[in-house]
């Protein structure tokens, strides 16, 4: 009788505390996959977008999205952490180090910091600390997220829960470290596409970004398979109509990304995406929901040692199928508003 060959993923009792996991595959990204991210979510962001933007303000070149980085690093994480999973829950503590370039090779290992099993017993909240990894070893990206995975036995006994204490805001002093000195003169407003920057924003201030996009099924998928994401939620729609949506659930990755594009307006000058102090997946997206998305500008900060640029900590929200009106979010319960899929807390760096 031959081995098992083919992997099933791992359910809620594989997990052990301080487990080390080293993902597969290495990934070389290219301009090739710089274009077809454009084409999925078109961002307009300048530095990412011209070489020659990016290199008049001191960058060496256009650095790669940070979101397509984000979502490829994540991608790697998949096989080993959320092939069995039910939800996403959540992000914190997520910080971009380093600039990523077309060439660049990514890896990716994951550590579990902590276990908690379900009140119904059949799946568990596992929590791991992720990060990518450049060819010479750099770390360029470090985060933490919380996933629900089902159990294979339902009767297994659960770990001694351990919840790890995360902080809900990163400190300035440790963010911005990928983005190199720039000329705040050299800095082309008009071909950026907006002539606000960092001072001209005020804490308190609501940013509605007007556009909306409407996910395809296909976009949705090819999307997901760029960052070579296997969860099968987000393919097999001959499971999934089996399922509890009996259909194919849009990668939450794609939700950040689409919204994050149509932040572009309002914020077309916050070209760096410097940290995600938390995030969570509200609500469920399918192929067909329009999104639409709004900020609010919560803190605004200079960086230590820097008169080149300065953050904003943004409340990045994403709603499907009603506009940002009313600026919607929270009812007087505290339960999200209808439409509300995304609540992101972010630190966005803009020039001064």
């Amino acid at each position: 009788m031959t081995a098992l060959k083919t992997g099933v993923g791992n359910f809620f009792e594989d997990f052990r505390l301080g487990q080390i996991l080293r993902h597969a595959s290495p990934r070389t990204l290219t301009a090739g996959d710089v274009a077809v991210y454009v084409g999925l979510y078109g961002p307009r962001f300048a530095v990412q977008s011209a070489d020659t933007f990016a290199r008049a303000i001191g960058y060496p070149r256009s650095p790669v999205d940070d979101l397509l980085v984000f979502n490829v690093v994540f991608g790697k994480t998949v096989p080993d952490i959320s092939l069995n999973a039910v939800a996403n829950l959540g992000y914190a503590e997520c910080r971009f180090l380093r600039p990523v370039y077309a060439g660049d090779t990514l890896s990716a290992t994951s550590e579990v910091i902590g276990l908690k099993e379900t009140s119904s017993g059949d799946a568990g909240i596992v929590y791991v600390r992720s990060k990518g990894e450049n060819q010479a070893g750099q770390t360029v990206l470090e985060y933490v997220r919380w996933v629900m995975v089902r159990k294979r036995n339902k009767t297994a006994p659960a770990p001694e829960p351990v919840v790890p204490d995360l902080s809900d805001r990163l400190e300035p002093a440790t963010i911005g470290t990928a983005v190199p000195p720039i000329d705040p003169a050299a800095y082309d407003v008009a071909a950026a596409g907006s002539p606000h920057r960092w001072q001209d924003y005020e804490v308190g201030e609501r940013i509605d970004h007007a556009d909306g996009m409407t996910l395809e099924e296909a976009e949705h998928q090819i999307a997901t398979r760029l960052y070579q994401n296997t969860a099968r939620v987000h393919f097999n729609q001959h499971a999934e109509g089996q399922g509890r949506f009996g259909r194919r659930l849009v990668y939450g990755g794609a939700v950040i990304s689409l919204a994050r594009a149509l932040s572009f307006n309002g914020l077309a000058n916050c070209f760096h995406i410097a940290a995600i102090n938390s995030g969570r997946h509200t609500a469920p997206c399918f192929a067909g929901d329009t999104v639409y998305a709004w900020s609010e500008v919560l803190e605004k900060v200079e960086l230590p040692g820097r008169s080149d640029v300065g953050a904003l900590r943004l409340r990045l929200v994403a709603l499907k199928n009603r506009t940002p009106a009313g600026f919607p979010r929270l009812m007087a319960s505290g339960a999200y508003e209808d439409g509300v899929i995304l609540d992101l807390d972010l630190w966005a760096v803009l020039p001064r």
